[in-house]
């Protein structure tokens, strides 16, 4: 009997600078930003004013408005995403069976938006310390509960398998898809909706960065305010997003005549016991991420033909990869092409991951590799090929991409061409 591999069939984004897998990858593509100044509240009295918004109504997005009162915008991202990659992989609902179907469904702060609303609300804006439960509405359990947005999504598909919400922080995006995928390689599924969900961009979470200086100040130029490897680099730029896919065995996907975007060739996380939020600057742990995933996938570094990197724009982030590709894989990491789209569409916490998926899955098929925006200069720490400013042309049959999150979480995903 042959290996289970899984393949993604079906990609659903909802992105800042547009809604839709051809708006997100035209943004990438052209090297735009979609940094601003914070419109969602009101951001005057707070360090860090700007980040990458997505322009989201979701009633034009097929939400009726029962499914706006009832789901926080983190959970609008996620279900809108779902549908798109249901459309896109082609899966009707006769040809899905319920119990062989599941969800893994990343987010770092759930339901931020909605919980801090309301929390104002029955707290009369902060001013009784012995709230009035009588002013809460009905959805603000499901407000507290992340699980609440794997539910959301398994309602929308149909889904009765291993039904299941990841939360690894900044990573969460990447650890979703590569637990469906080993759900499928183990046979546990044969389909699996997977990726990410975060809208964190509300007054906690702005205020939460402020408070250990982790995002940038570049109030004054918010289009230019992510930059990745850059030495003018002050920290990253908050953004909000979800990108959900259709995972599935296959031979199954191949029996159903289905376009195959990608296979997930591998996937490895591991933990520095370290710090909170600080680094090793030798990369060590990521690099061991690295190492096992293309052990897994049986690849060698000269395989890799893109790596798309965490690129955060914090000058530790930055050096600690930079460190972690050399140490893994060695000469080629001088060779091969690095990118950051946090660069163009900021940095959406556990949702970045799926979204950086998304780009890989298409850098595969388009043979385009986005570029790091506003990177108008070397810093001497990182000294590899960044893609400074422009997307490059280059067949890519073997992406490459990590993500690294506080607490000390680290990832390494391997895509691949079919």
């Amino acid at each position: 009997m042959k290996p289970r591999r899984a393949v993604i069939t079906g990609i659903g984004v909802v992105a800042p600078g547009g809604i839709g897998v051809k708006a997100f990858w035209d943004l990438l593509t052209s090297g735009r930003t979609a940094t601003r100044p914070i419109s969602l509240f009101d951001a005057s009295g707070f360090r860090s004013r700007i980040a990458a918004e997505a322009d989201f109504d979701p009633a034009a997005n097929g939400l009726d408005p029962q499914e706006m009162r009832r789901m926080d915008r983190v959970a609008q991202f996620a279900v809108v995403s779902t549908r798109e990659a249901l459309r896109d992989s082609g899966l009707e609902p006769d040809r899905i069976v319920p119990e062989r179907t599941g969800v893994r469904i990343g987010t770092a702060v759930g339901s931020t938006t909605r919980l801090e609303q309301e929390y104002v609300v029955v707290s009369n804006g902060g001013q009784q310390w012995r709230v009035d439960h009588a002013y809460a509405v009905p959805q603000l359990y499901d407000y507290l509960v992340p699980a609440s947005l794997a539910r959301e999504v398994a309602w929308e598909c149909g889904a009765e398998g291993p039904v299941a919400t990841v939360s690894t922080g900044c990573t969460s995006g990447l650890d979703a898809v590569g637990h469906a995928a080993r759900l499928i390689e183990e046979g546990s599924a044969d389909v699996m909706v997977a990726g990410a969900s975060d809208a964190p961009i509300a007054p906690i979470t702005v205020a939460c960065f402020d408070a250990i200086k982790a995002t940038s100040a570049r109030n004054d130029d918010p289009a230019r305010a992510s930059r990745p490897f850059h030495p003018g680099r002050d920290g990253f730029v908050l953004g909000e997003g979800a990108a959900v896919f259709v995972l599935e065995d296959y031979e199954r996907a191949r029996a159903r005549g289905a376009h195959v975007h990608c296979e997930v060739a591998a996937f490895a996380h591991r933990g520095n016991a370290f710090h909170m939020t600080g680094l090793k600057p030798d990369g060590r742990e990521m690099a061991e991420a690295i190492r096992v995933a293309l052990d897994r996938a049986r690849l060698d570094p000269s395989d890799v033909d893109y790596v798309n990197a965490h690129g955060s724009g914090t000058r530790q982030n930055d050096r600690h990869e930079t460190a972690a590709f050399k140490r893994s894989l060695g000469q080629r990491a001088y060779e091969v092409p690095v990118s950051s789209i946090k660069s163009m569409v900021g940095h959406s916490l556990g949702a970045i991951g799926s979204l950086e998926i998304a780009a890989c899955a298409l850098a595969i098929e388009t043979g385009i590799v986005p570029p790091t925006a506003n990177l108008d200069a070397a810093d001497p720490e990182c000294d590899l090929d960044y893609v400074p400013l422009r997307a490059r042309e280059r067949q890519v049959d073997v992406v490459l991409s990590v993500g690294s999150g506080f607490g000390g979480f680290q990832t390494a995903v391997l895509l691949k061409k079919v």
